[in-house]
């Protein structure tokens, strides 16, 4: 039996547990090596400027600011890799028969 003979409700139970498990492995995997990403960039711009010999108000300011717009483009990234799997999510939860008892 392949997927193209099962009922409607089957169908929909293999599409909504594949997009769980792409969905969890874009959590626990993808996320983790952006925010690893993130940290060794901060990291790497951190000893740079103390190797250039900036002071302290350069942490406090421009360095702080810089790590906000990192870490929020990072979540704007993500956020793109994961839209699709959640609006999919709610489209096939839309278009579900009810089952009758």
């Amino acid at each position: 039996m392949n997927a193209g003979s099962l009922p409607l409700q089957y169908k929909y139970h293999i599409k909504l547990t594949i997009m769980k498990t792409s969905a969890l492995i874009k959590v626990f995997i993808v996320l983790p090596i952006i925010l690893f990403a993130d940290y060794l960039l901060m990291v790497l711009l951190g000893c740079a400027t103390c190797l250039f010999g900036f002071g302290s108000d350069f942490y406090c300011g421009p360095y702080c600011l810089t790590g906000k717009i990192i870490l929020g483009l990072s979540a704007l990234f993500f956020g793109y890799l994961i839209y699709p799997e959640i609006a999919n999510l709610f489209k096939i939860a839309k278009n579900v028969a009810p089952t009758e008892k």
